[in-house]
């Protein structure tokens, strides 16, 4: 059964449109996932045991997917990732040292700015009457703030304090009546443009715990709704006095599943929101959590795989129009955009002065990703960052629940352009020696295999290490020079080999890229792992590190380049390429871009790999092998966001690289 386009919902609130093609070949033997997890999978839910202590989560045992270009997407841990972002992101809002950076930010522009450096942002009141909807309600109609801007006329910041309209009526109480664990005996809620409110239990129908009398399948609770077009499902737990972990997952009427989360961020309720295409009737399920948390098949009630947890809940669920509020904004190319929300607001969309939609997330937040030197915004409801490909008025789209909420937006112009005429350089090391592989959670210094090492397992001779390290060097200085066509003049960095310059090791404005060692070496699971994302490069000496196991190991894995390698292969030129474009992918991540979407037939260098390594990434074209007339240049460009990690929209990653270098 394939699913055309699916929505996840994580630990954190994160919603997200997921394609199936981003699994990859479930495991073998012991480690084999069921269908049904694979559906889960593909859904975004956790089908792997949660983390007891998610601060104990290291790098060494499971990297942060946002910051690693994992060789197997089931190996990502988004349940304790996001959670453990999430707290990070709140402790890092209250930083003095959050506040120090947004202070000397903030100086660079003297408007709104005290003696003490401490920018007062302007407070704009939205003109739509409170409890009215329909002022503001659309990009076009957007309410304008002509006060907010980046240019020394303006301030660059702005806290907007609106209020989202109820929905009009109360809601109705729903009683439920076993057994309802499928789309045929889901229980209708009889709203239409309205809401329901239902108390009820996991565990008491027939397939609910042998020890209660069931055949231990597991109990599901389905409640039918009708939405029209317009209205958003929304669904939720919250406000339950149990503590049973909670899923919730939405099916269309032919057993497709559409939207899930499996916990909002209290840790064990659930909440969605999901606005169909088309309106129609839809399934919502309540489960609880498991390690093969759905039903094999919607239609039989008794498909379930067992061992989910059991208990009381209160489930809201709603179809409605909600109200949503524009307002718009100018901003100049390479406008460093930070949003966060409060109250009411639970998402927030930039949209370019044409309507596109740029970057959104609802219930999303990783300004724990920002290096320490960044002043963007973060620990909120929602948190988003975006920079700007031109000028105009660009419109914020605030969405969420009903009643008040407080926004913050703030512009900033990007970290290199005070610099004076300085140029940033981006050093490759190949041969490192010792590296401090706690920069990414790994366990400390440890010695790491050179580059050289790593090429006769690609069939090449040792001797071509150094005209190897040379071609890579090249293509990623053509990454992040000449194939930047962004709205940024005057690109300025420079890309050298560490073994010439050693003397830039360790310095200001020197970010250092490792291209060496394995998994064994540095105990990093991964392929490449970046230190920071950093929209608008505020920090100018993050460190990144390639991985040479995985791309050189025996023919087979996806991930590997020797699967991709025969006897009509130029080597040399494929396996330079592909690890300049790995290479340039983990560079991207320490100026900004986060990962891109890599089931889409946009083949972007942010793309995270996944089963679609080969094409993605390392640029092999339809013959599928390497290095051959028809391979692909991978370059950054305009994409979809990786849909598992949260945002929304489009990420032009060809601006975020060019602005990166902003220079003057």
């Amino acid at each position: 059964m394939r699913r055309k386009y699916l929505v996840a919902a994580g630990s954190a609130g994160l919603l997200a449109i997921v394609t199936p093609a981003l699994s990859v070949a479930a495991p073998s033997g012991d480690d084999a996932v069921t269908p049904a997890q694979q559906e889960a999978l593909d859904l975004g839910i956790q089908v792997a045991p949660k983390e007891s202590d998610v601060a104990a989560l290291t790098a060494r045992t499971n990297p942060n997917p946002y910051l690693a270009n994992l060789p197997d997407i089931h190996d990502a841990n988004y349940f304790a990732w996001n959670k453990q972002m999430h707290e990070q992101a709140g402790r890092r809002a209250d930083s003095a040292r959050l506040a120090s950076n947004r202070r000397a930010a903030f100086g660079t522009n003297g408007r709104g700015v005290d003696a003490r450096g401490v920018l007062t942002p302007f407070v704009h009141d939205e003109e739509e009457p409170a409890g009215t909807r329909g002022s503001n309600d659309s990009h076009v109609d957007a309410e304008p703030i002509p006060g907010f801007g980046t240019a020394t006329t303006r301030t660059p910041a702005v806290r907007i304090l609106g209020e989202l309209a109820a929905p009009v009526g109360a809601p109705r109480t729903v009683t439920t009546t076993e057994d309802q664990g499928s789309i045929p005996l889901a229980t209708p809620t009889g709203i239409a443009g309205g809401a329901t409110v239902t108390s009820s239990v996991l565990g008491d129908g027939p397939h609910g715990p042998v020890a209660s009398g069931g055949d231990g399948t597991n109990d599901f609770d389905f409640y039918s709704v009708d939405v029209a077009a317009g209205e958003t499902l929304t669904a939720d737990t919250e406000g339950s006095a149990t503590t049973t972990d909670t899923i919730l997952v939405v099916w269309d009427a032919a057993g497709e599943p559409v939207a899930a989360d499996d916990d909002s961020g209290t840790g064990v309720l659930s909440s969605l929101s999901y606005t169909p295409e088309v309106p129609g009737t839809y399934y919502v399920m309540v489960g609880g959590y498991a390690l093969d948390p759905l039903p094999a098949d919607p239609f039989d009630s008794g498909s379930g795989a067992g061992g989910a947890d059991t208990g009381a809940y209160r489930v809201a669920i709603a179809s409605r129009t909600l109200d949503t509020d524009y307002y718009s904004v100018r901003l100049r190319p390479g406008d460093v955009v930070g949003a966060g929300a409060e109250g009411s607001a639970t998402g927030l969309t930039v949209r370019t002065p044409s309507g596109e939609q740029r970057v959104g997330g609802i219930g999303t937040d990783a300004s724990a990703l920002y290096p320490p030197t960044s002043p963007l915004i973060g620990g909120g409801n929602t948190a988003i960052a975006y920079v700007a490909e031109e000028a105009g008025w660009y419109t914020v789209e605030v969405t969420g629940g009903s009643g008040a909420y407080d926004v913050t937006v703030e512009g900033y112009r990007p970290g290199t352009q005070g610099d004076r005429g300085r140029r940033q350089t981006v050093l490759l090391d190949f041969a490192p020696g010792r590296v401090n592989t706690g920069t990414w959670g790994g366990p400390g210094q440890r010695n790491v295999s050179p580059f050289a090492a790593f090429v006769p397992q690609w069939g090449i001779a040792r001797t071509e290490a150094r005209r190897m390290e040379n071609r890579i060097l090249n293509q990623v200085r053509r990454n992040l020079q000449a194939e930047i066509a962004g709205t940024n003049p005057a690109v300025t960095v420079d890309v050298l080999n560490a073994r010439d310059n050693q003397d830039l090791i360790g310095q200001e404005n020197v970010s250092r890229i490792y291209i060496a060692g394995t998994i064994a070496e540095t105990g990093i699971s991964t392929i490449g792992i970046a230190q920071y994302i950093d929209p608008g490069n505020f920090g100018h000496q993050d460190e990144a590190i390639v991985l040479l196991d995985v791309l050189s190991a025996p023919a087979g894995p996806a991930s590997s380049l020797n699967t991709y390698i025969n006897a009509n292969s130029d080597k040399i030129a494929f396996v330079t390429a592909a690890v300049a474009n790995v290479t340039a992918h983990e560079v991207g991540h320490t100026i900004g871009s986060y990962h891109t979407d890599n089931a889409d037939e946009i083949h972007n260098m942010m793309d995270s790999g996944g089963a679609n390594f080969g094409l993605n990434l390392y640029g092999v074209g339809p013959d599928n092998v390497g290095g051959t007339a028809d391979d692909e240049n991978i370059e950054f460009q305009t994409d979809t966001y990786a849909p598992v990690e949260g945002f929304t929209g489009l990420e032009d990653t060809e601006n975020v690289t060019s602005w990166a270098y902003a220079g003057r």
